[in-house]
């Protein structure tokens, strides 16, 4: 379902037509026009003839993990391109979507399953947002709704910056998704590019970025868009993005055995996270195809993150979603 063609046709309708569609996709999450009660007969028809929505996707599959917190959905879009999405139940009630930027990655790190596949394409700002509505829809039935919006599917977001930004206004429109936007949050592998462009946006998102190792050497080998966005440059950009925004930023790091997860490896990292509004997030490593790689046992990511707390850093343990159907975090590809 594309938004923008909907828009065209309403060219020549009033302009409260617009808001009264939006609350209908975006708000009261309807699968069919007939559902619009406040449209013209007229323009209902031809929406229903040139405009289908009963489905979002050309396909539609979903996953859902064994605790039933977890759903993955694989979607084929209209050139026959697949992406992924999930949807996590958090015990506090809160509904959080893990959306996709692009099809595939150029970034290629050796941790990510995404990564290992290419970069196909970037997603449009409908193919972005109608991933949030088909979960929302699903939530519709359960009298939910979806109240978190993470970037870290599929895809560089910043990558995709134009796009990516177009369909977060559509998630915080108040007409629309209304979505706060403190509830949406983007994840980086450290694009400079992309974060001193969201420093001048008057938009209150979070800041994340992907890590994963304390030094230039490590980083490299295990993610190659280092080379051309070293540490220092990365965090020379975020200290100037906080400084400006008065915003935390969160610096994922995932947890591999015998690669990143040494006391070593804590010390290094805690004395470069020495900004207030800094905070580490600990990751489980994810099994993917068949990496080499594993996750740290629970006593090293324990004494990790014992000596970070113990040089004042902040850090957090990111709870696992979904690993068993492959909607866990660096698991996402087009083929699972």
């Amino acid at each position: 379902m594309d938004f923008n063609k909907i828009k065209f046709l309403l060219e020549s309708e009033p302009s409260y037509r617009l808001k009264q569609i939006k609350k209908a996709l975006f708000s009261e999450f309807i699968d069919n026009w007939k559902e619009v009660s406040n449209l013209p007969k007229k323009l209902i028809d031809e929406l229903l003839k040139n405009y289908p929505i009963d489905k979002i996707f050309k396909e539609e599959k979903v996953l859902v993990s064994d605790d039933n917190q977890t759903l993955k959905a694989l979607f084929t879009l209209d050139d026959g391109l697949k992406i992924e999405s999930v949807l996590m139940k958090h015990r506090d009630k809160r509904r959080t979507v893990c959306v996709s930027s692009q099809a595939g990655c150029s970034l290629g790190c050796d941790f990510c399953a995404t990564g290992r596949e290419g970069f196909k394409r970037n997603l449009s700002p409908s193919e972005i947002t109608n991933q949030v509505l088909f979960f929302s829809r699903f939530l519709k039935k359960s009298k939910e709704r979806v109240t978190n919006i993470v970037f870290m599917g599929m895809g560089e977001p910043f990558f995709n910056y134009d796009n990516v930004f177009e369909a977060i206004r559509i998630f915080n429109d108040k007409d629309g998704f209304n979505i706060g936007i403190r509830h949406i949050s983007v994840s980086s592998s450290g694009i400079i590019e992309g974060i001193e462009r969201l420093a001048q946006e008057k938009l209150q998102i979070n800041l994340a970025i992907s890590l994963h190792a304390p030094n230039n050497e490590l980083r490299t080998k295990i993610m190659p868009v280092n080379k051309t966005y070293p540490i220092e440059k990365i965090l020379e950009a975020v200290d100037k993005y906080v400084k400006k925004t008065k915003r935390k930023v969160m610096f994922e790091y995932l947890m591999i055995d015998k690669i990143n997860d040494s006391t070593a490896h804590a010390e290094e990292l805690a004395r470069i996270m020495k900004n207030p509004l800094y905070f580490v997030n600990l990751i489980s490593f994810n099994p993917i195809g068949h990496s080499l790689f594993k996750p740290s046992p629970g006593h090293k990511i324990k004494k990790f993150k014992q000596v970070l707390e113990g040089f004042g850093v902040n850090v957090t343990q990111r709870y696992r979603f979904g690993r068993e159907i492959k909607a866990a975090c660096g698991q996402l590809a087009s083929d699972n």
